[in-house]
């Protein structure tokens, strides 16, 4: 029997792989990150449709997965296009040189993919192991999941909006959400997955879920997120001066620069 766990992995792969053919055509490895809302929501669907007859719960826990990919893929795809390689993936494609292809098949396509089915956690569990659930926890983790999408998306509309206006070329964003954290989008991004996580943990009691939501804290915080972000702009007296001021990640709390 086919279970949760081989058909999430198998809509990963055969995803990934037309991300990888499609990048390879356009010489852009960035547009991963267009896909990366886009391959949840694909999961979710494909446990959805296997399930043959999903509880109506199952659509109230699938619509968090939904808005929140596909606001994230209209997002990313409207601030990438016509811009060409993100500037990360650019100097990847120069330090691999005539193998970056072959290395990003597995770097960046299959690594992301491990991490999206790692992270997927909460959903898998959720189509796996439901049982009885805890309301109160239902409506805690949906709660906490729009707190996170509202600060996520807000923070996103904010720097747009910045980014949109000539006289702010070359400068920093520091208004807005801007102001209190120096990531709220990603401060956002943590927030829905633990909400999602509670939510399934309220239906399946598996505290598996909270791995994943561990796993996305540990990248934004440490690996490709804040730290891969952040180096673009070290040694500028405003950006210095804004870290000084500004807390990294967790708004008015938490280590400043």
């Amino acid at each position: 029997m086919i279970n949760t766990y081989s058909i999430s992995a198998f809509t990963v792969i055969v995803f990934m792989l037309f991300m990888y053919a499609a990048a390879q055509i356009k010489k852009d490895n960035s547009i991963v990150d267009i896909g990366w809302g886009m391959g949840f929501i694909l999961i979710t669907l494909s446990l959805i449709l296997s399930s043959g007859n999903a509880a109506i719960d199952a659509y109230y826990f699938s619509s968090m997965i939904f808005i929140w990919g596909i606001r994230l893929t209209l997002h990313i795809y409207s601030r990438a296009k016509g811009r060409g390689e993100d500037f990360r993936y650019a100097e990847w494609r120069k330090n691999w040189g005539r193998k970056a292809a072959w290395i990003a098949f597995y770097k960046v396509f299959m690594l992301q993919g491990l991490l999206m089915l790692f992270i997927a956690l909460p959903v898998l569990v959720y189509f796996d192991k439901r049982g009885d659930e805890n309301i109160v926890l239902k409506i805690s983790g949906a709660v906490i999941f729009i707190i996170g999408f509202l600060v996520e998306a807000v923070g996103d509309m904010q720097l747009s909006n910045f980014k949109k206006n000539p006289s702010n070329k070359g400068r920093i964003i520091t208004s807005g959400l801007w102001r209190i954290t120096r990531h709220p989008n990603y401060f956002g991004e943590a927030v829905l997955w633990w909400g999602i996580a509670l939510y399934s943990y309220a239906c399946t009691k598996s505290v598996v879920v909270f791995l994943g939501p561990l796993l996305l804290n540990f990248l934004l915080l440490k690996v490709s997120g804040i730290p891969l972000l952040e180096k673009k702009y070290e040694g500028r007296s405003d950006w210095e001066r804004y870290k000084l001021i500004t807390p990294t990640f967790t708004p008015w709390i938490g280590k400043k620069g």
